[in-house]
């Protein structure tokens, strides 16, 4: 079963090498691919990938079509070639260790997706700033409440699909990190199977996240009223 890992990047041009490095290094005994999605950087990060890729063939590079992250996911969904699809960010916040596990789990077990915890016992976060903490483990309360859900960590962008069910989840409409908590409402509303980890997460050490609540909470707000609706109407089908 071959894993498809996409990447979608942004101005990562100081630690996108690093990440590479690491990331190849470490599943040698997974059959996988790498989907880096440029998305419209203006700094050096396109062709600090070009050169890595040379080292790595498994790497393939490609340039948004659709500015934001939303179109950087849809592009890596639609070039990916593997059964199973994991999402991961460039930062080296998640952990290479979870994303074995992730693999070895959808294998393994009847489900559509793998949803990661940062927020359930066993898991692990490290440096999360406290204000963003707040915020999140608000909305994702509310967000749990309104979906009936057992799950707590929608927003967290690291999970892993089987791509067949991923592809019942589109088209996917969410143009920015909004889009991490639209597929995983339509999974549950979907009916599909999925089962919750805990995982770990680090704060990124290098360059500059990318993440604004204040820009992102109309995004967010828009996101899970568009997820109620559809589960509803989905209920009267």
């Amino acid at each position: 079963m071959k894993l498809s890992i996409i990447f979608p990047v942004r101005n990562e041009a100081k630690g996108i090498s690093k990440t590479m490095d690491l990331i190849c290094s470490s599943i040698n005994e997974i059959n996988y691919e790498i989907i880096i999605v440029n998305d419209y950087s203006d700094d050096d990060t396109y062709d600090v990938i070009s050169k890595k890729k040379d080292s790595y063939d498994k790497i393939k590079l490609f340039n948004n079509a659709k500015k934001g992250l939303g179109g950087a996911i849809n592009l890596g969904i639609e070039k990916s070639v593997g059964e199973v699809v994991c999402i991961m960010m460039a930062d080296l916040s998640d952990d290479i260790a979870d994303l074995k596990k992730y693999y070895q789990l959808i294998q393994s077990k009847d489900v559509d997706a793998i949803f990661g915890s940062r927020f359930i016992k066993g898991s692990n976060v490290s440096d999360y700033p406290i204000k963003k903490l707040f915020l999140n483990r608000i909305f994702n309360y509310i967000t749990k409440f309104i979906f009936l859900s057992d799950y707590n960590d929608f927003t967290n962008a690291f999970k892993i699909y089987k791509k067949d069910s991923l592809i019942k989840t589109m088209p996917l409409i969410s143009e920015d990190f909004n889009i991490f908590l639209e597929i995983p409402l339509k999974i549950i509303s979907r009916k599909m199977n999925y089962k919750i980890v805990p995982i770990s997460w680090k704060n990124r050490k290098e360059g500059k996240a990318k993440f604004n609540m204040k820009e992102l909470k109309s995004k967010y707000l828009f996101t899970l009223i568009y997820c109620f609706l559809e589960k509803i109407l989905l209920k009267k089908k």
